[in-house]
């Protein structure tokens, strides 16, 4: 049996801050961040929607290269959910007794790395494959996502900058992979019914 870790004298302090400056701000700030906090990575599910949608009018190998970015986010996913155990360090509000904006999650249920942040980093990344300007509006978001965890006290500093970085690298290396399909398949696909999910115009 894996015993849990606490990551508190890594950055204990600076978390502390974080959440007591949480606690000093005004109310809609925090329920701001709250909700982006839970319900942000819907956004990042919309820019792949939309990254599909433009791709399309620029051929079936854009299409298929905007398709692999929901599977390397989901690889990415995997990989994180992977290490968790691994580590299985406590989240920051079971170790510090510290009142939080969002109820503490249950025990077994790690901190290190952040799930949130890892999905939301490897879909930045890989919409880049697809459009800068997507992948430079995901990025943003995707920083948005990492401060939101540690403001509502569920993650320490260190389990998001973890997240970012394992995220990131596994959804670059996976949209790597995902590209070197043969270019003929997406030909080949777009000769079938799945043409609509690859050529605009046939919806």
């Amino acid at each position: 049996m894996t015993s849990a870790l606490s990551g508190s004298s890594i950055d204990g302090p600076l978390y502390l801050d974080v959440v007591d400056l949480a606690h000093r701000s005004p109310g809609w700030l925090d329920g701001t961040i709250a909700v982006w906090s839970a319900y942000g990575l819907a956004v990042f599910a919309v820019l792949m929607v939309v990254g599909w949608w433009r791709a399309r009018r620029d051929g079936a190998d854009a299409a298929m290269t905007a398709l692999s970015v929901p599977v390397a986010v989901v690889v990415a996913f995997a990989v994180n959910s992977a290490v968790k155990p691994l580590v299985a360090e406590d989240r920051p509000c079971r170790g510090l007794a510290f009142r939080t904006l969002e109820a503490c999650p249950a025990r077994g249920d790690w901190a290190f790395p952040s799930n949130h942040t890892a999905v939301a980093f490897a879909a930045a990344v890989a919409l880049f494959f697809v459009s800068r300007r997507l992948g430079a509006v995901a990025s943003v978001c995707a920083l948005a996502m990492a401060a939101s965890r540690v403001w509502v006290g569920v993650h320490y500093p260190h389990d998001v900058v973890a997240g970012a970085a394992l995220g990131g690298l596994v959804g670059f290396l996976a949209m790597i992979v995902l590209r070197r399909l043969p270019a003929r398949l997406a030909g080949r696909l777009s000769e079938t019914w799945l043409r609509p999910l690859l050529v605009a115009g046939t919806i």
